[in-house]
């Protein structure tokens, strides 16, 4: 394993040089967003000529794009709004080979109108699960034949906010291109920091075999967004875990300002390194 990060991290005026600042950080894996490019992250359209440059952004600097951001709320109350997020999808789904990305993170979704992010008590209906395997069952035909992998976080906010209904999202899908973005912050609610071990101990157990991308952020006891070490979690034992499973990929910092980026740095590597000792 080694460190990646979103791109969004950095905010600079062009793509290019958004990708030397990640480089220059020492960095050689990246979560990509469209915005980072000056472009919506699910556009109506992506011109052959910005796929080509996000290749050639990337390949010239070393810099392996480990996902694409491609998120819309697939629970959203109106099918017109999941309707249109499954056609956004479709483009970027399209773009991401020829750009030199196999994976696209998605969000299951909640009932929330506004914010993605943000639980709703309707959640929890069988309306909202139908809604969710009705556009996730789309976006897998569109994936499938773009030849792109699809992958979905257990999120406390989302449809999907535990592994067990992560684990029952990928039975009843039944679909090789769908994969699971594992990110330890987002498995447990405030006040429930104890029950961390034994929630990540779950994950691991029915989703380790489809992980295929780690998200490395950290959070305080309130549930506030913090760098990796300034935080609650365990990240001996999540690393730890992570190479148990046989996971090869990048941990991806996000949820940090650019200034604090060499110090999450630092943190994980020393992690990394005790994981690797233990093993």
């Amino acid at each position: 394993m080694d460190l990646g990060i979103f791109t969004t991290t950095f905010v600079r005026s062009t793509l290019e040089v958004t990708f030397d600042a990640v480089a220059t950080s020492g960095l050689h894996a990246v979560q990509f967003n469209l915005s980072s490019a000056g472009a919506a992250s699910l556009p109506d359209e992506i011109a052959p000529a910005l796929v080509d440059r996000v290749r050639r952004a990337a390949s010239s600097r070393d810099i392996e794009i480990a996902a694409v951001s491609g998120t819309f709320n697939m629970a959203h109350p109106d099918a017109t709004a999941r309707a249109d997020g499954v056609r956004r999808l479709g483009v970027l789904l399209a773009a991401c080979r020829p750009m030199g990305a196999s994976v696209v993170t998605i969000c299951t979704g909640t009932r929330d109108r506004e914010d993605m992010w943000r639980w709703h008590r309707d959640n929890e209906t069988p309306g909202a699960w139908r809604d969710l395997i009705a556009t996730l069952g789309e976006a897998l035909t569109l994936a499938e034949t773009a030849g792109v992998t699809l992958a979905f976080e257990p999120e406390r906010a989302n449809l999907v906010d535990t592994p067990a209904k992560a684990a029952a999202l990928l039975r009843e899908m039944g679909s090789d291109e769908l994969k699971v973005v594992i990110d330890a912050a987002n498995l447990i609610d405030p006040g429930e920091e104890a029950r961390l071990p034994a929630v990540l101990d779950e994950a691991f157990a029915v989703l380790g075999d489809r992980i295929v991308l780690a998200h490395a952020k950290d959070r305080t006891a309130d549930g506030t967004v913090v760098p990796a070490g300034m935080g609650v979690l365990p990240w001996d034992r999540y690393l730890e875990l992570l190479q148990r499973v046989g996971y090869r990929g990048p941990l991806v910092m996000h949820g940090l300002d650019e200034l604090e980026v060499p110090a999450s740095m630092a943190t994980l590597r020393r992690s990394l390194a005790t994981a690797n000792r233990a093993r």
